[in-house]
């Protein structure tokens, strides 16, 4: 409904990319346009309102970040199907609006299936019964917290159990940032950190990254804005596939310890036993301000939701504490399990094979493409993050192909980065790489 949109703006009194967005977001509220109405074109707005184009597709990609419109390539631009409430625009847009029924979805970031240790001889040893001693017990196994020291990658006063990644660093950051604030956060990073920051009423400090993680020269330049915390992921990096090297680490953790407002570190280690590379953290050089998270969704399950979060007392005790006061503890079966599957045999060989075969399939996807001529590093984890000279039209041809990936713009805090594409590539296997490869190199030079 073209017309109806013309009128809308028709009346506005202020033409800037912002008053323009407002009209239209407020007309999808109110009802005077509804899902499916296409908008009118950036050249038939702009000549109404006597503006460039510019403007108006400023104002056109503002509604497409926050899931008011999307875009179908030269079918136009179209108010969206209304967003469920629970889901970000971040993370609505991570989704796209590709259709959901092609033949293979690289676009979501999980583990393959079939390379999960298989949990049947675990779940037979715990209790019959979900009892446990008494509410106020140690929230942690004394077993698995035992387990859990040994293989920390610095001495960690207090160790306790969360529930995923995810849930850890949002508590993490729950306790050291309020309102005003600023986070230093990893550009391009994971979508929902910057939701977690903004949810808290800070204000994101990107940080940029090279081959080897954080940069020391953006990382100082961030703390020089003084940010009340750091967020990074050590390893298999969300979406590059980076990991810090040991002398990296070293390098940030000295532009850390020159900070004199002491920024608390919070690092997800969110692909933990898989990832190729060796465990490091800069809880080597900050043990006092360092809380390190692990998680074993992409190793063990995401259904399992379970992730051990540990560093100096006086930050991981008052989560503990916190979550006394809700959730209590993360069920004690679940713990069992998971300890059953870090030290039994056959479930410690089958989390070793998985990381192989992340390792082979990204290698050898990479080799591929360097043969069809796009050359990238070998990531580290399941995600492969690919530059796209035109992000839609990259999805589009991938659609067209049977493939759908995850749009690269929601991983850059302001979603304005250099456009790429996010394929889960470690759910690609031999029989499907000639396929993906040489459809991701097509997708890759197309252009809208």
């Amino acid at each position: 409904m073209t017309s109806q949109a013309l009128s809308v703006l028709g009346g506005l009194d202020d033409h800037s990319p912002p008053a323009i967005a407002g009209a239209i977001a407020r007309a999808i509220r109110v009802g005077e346009l509804v899902e499916g109405d296409r908008l009118p074109t950036v050249r038939e707005v702009a000549a109404l309102l006597g503006v460039s184009p510019a403007t108006v597709s400023s104002a056109w990609q503002a509604l497409q970040r926050n899931g008011s419109v999307v875009t179908r390539g030269r079918a136009g631009t179209f108010v969206a199907v209304p967003p469920r409430g629970w889901l970000s625009p971040r993370v609505r847009h991570l989704r796209g609006d590709e259709p959901t029924d092609l033949r293979l979805d690289l676009s979501r970031g999980t583990p393959d299936p079939d390379l999960l240790p298989a949990i049947g001889p675990s779940l037979g040893r715990v209790s019959a019964r979900a009892a446990t001693e008494g509410y106020q017990e140690s929230p942690v196994l004394p077993q698995l917290r035992e387990q859990l020291e040994r293989v920390w990658p610095f001495p960690a006063e207090t160790i306790t159990i969360v529930d995923g990644a995810t849930d850890g660093v949002a508590r993490a950051l729950e306790q050291v940032v309020g309102y005003g604030d600023r986070v230093a956060v990893e550009s391009p990073g994971f979508p929902p950190v910057f939701d977690l920051v903004e949810a808290l009423g800070a204000q994101v400090v990107p940080v940029e990254l090279d081959q080897d993680g954080m940069t020391p020269a953006s990382l100082r330049a961030a703390v020089a804005e003084e940010p009340v915390a750091v967020v990074l992921q050590p390893r298999a990096q969300n979406p590059t596939g980076t990991s810090l090297t040991p002398q990296r680490a070293a390098e940030l953790a000295k532009v850390l310890a020159a900070a004199p407002h002491r920024p608390v570190v919070i690092e997800d280690d969110h692909s933990g036993p898989v990832s190729g590379r060796p465990q490091v953290s800069l809880g080597r050089y900050l043990p006092d301000r360092v809380v390190h998270v692990r998680s074993y969704s992409k190793s063990h399950g995401p259904d399992l939701r379970i992730a051990a979060l540990g560093g100096p007392a006086d930050l991981v005790e008052p989560i503990i504490a916190r979550r006394m006061l809700g959730p209590g503890w993360t069920s004690r079966m679940v713990q069992t399990i998971l300890h059953d599957l870090l030290t039994a045999a056959q479930p410690m060989e089958e989390v070793a094979e998985a990381g192989r075969q992340y390792f082979g399939r990204q290698r050898d996807l990479v080799a591929r493409l360097a043969e069809l001529g796009l050359e990238l590093p070998v990531p580290d984890g399941i995600n492969l993050w690919v530059p796209v000279r035109d992000e839609r039209a990259a999805l589009v041809h991938l659609a067209a192909a049977d493939i759908r990936a995850a749009p690269g713009s929601p991983f850059f805090p302001g979603g304005d980065g250099d456009p790429h594409v996010r394929l889960t590539t470690g759910l690609v296997r031999t029989e499907e790489l000639e396929h993906v490869a040489t459809a991701l190199v097509a997708a890759a030079r197309a252009t809208g």
